[in-house]
């Protein structure tokens, strides 16, 4: 498949967060795109081709040019399409601080998450609580720097900080349903389910999510047996 001179095509995977993200964050903005699924057992020629580097998704495909690279790519979004809703603040420095807590997510928390998959019996509960003690630390930090912009409630925008960690957080109970197991304490880490869970009720946050049957079965099969 080639894709239109002017068309915005997605190259995805269903269960990803991180093409979630993207997707979520061209409906967010109204952009019309065509979603096109991979299959990275067999990548398709287009893909390779657009991602010659990493050969993987997501890939955007605009005006006949591709943009690998998730957080890449909404940066891309928001610079292209600049309308409301923003996904960044206007404040340079507050979008510093926006940026470096997206990156701390994605370095820390969703690095974590995975560690906690690949491990069993003893060693998966130590690095539950690893993660438990840097989800603490993202929160204090997210209050701190972002103050009146945090957290998420009902009626606001979604910002980008929302979209990195909704896409990927929202699918906690997904977790903790294949591993058999709270992944994420509600009593420790109870604002940022809070936060998740607000997240999770955006109807577009909400639409775009996988279906929670679908990736609990994916996640039972893509890491065998979890307990």
């Amino acid at each position: 498949m080639e894709e239109e001179v002017g068309q915005v095509v997605l190259l995805g995977l269903w269960g990803s967060g991180r093409c979630t993200r993207v997707a979520l964050a061209l409906k967010l903005k109204g952009i019309p795109y065509k979603y096109v699924e991979e299959d990275l057992t067999n990548k398709s020629e287009l893909l390779l081709k657009s991602n010659p580097v990493h050969q993987k998704v997501p890939v955007l495909l605009h005006n006949g040019k591709a943009i690998a690279e998730s957080l890449v790519i909404l940066e891309y979004i928001e610079e292209t399409w600049n309308h409301t809703p923003k996904l960044l603040p206007h404040d340079p420095y507050q979008r510093a601080k926006v940026r470096f807590w997206v990156n701390y997510f994605d370095q820390k928390i969703a690095s974590a998450s995975y560690t906690i998959f690949l491990s069993k019996g003893e060693e998966r509960e130590k690095e539950i609580e690893k993660m438990s003690e840097i989800i603490r630390v993202f929160i204090e930090g997210v209050k701190r720097d972002l103050g009146d912009n945090f957290p998420y409630s009902k009626g606001k925008s979604l910002g980008l900080l929302d979209i990195v960690v909704g896409t990927q957080a929202c699918n906690y109970k997904a977790a903790h349903e294949a591993l058999k197991m709270e992944v994420i304490h509600p009593h420790t880490n109870s604002e940022f389910l809070s936060w998740v869970d607000a997240l999770k009720e955006h109807p577009t946050m909400k639409e775009t999510l996988p279906p929670h049957d679908k990736l609990v079965a994916n996640l039972i099969e893509k890491f065998g047996p979890l307990n």
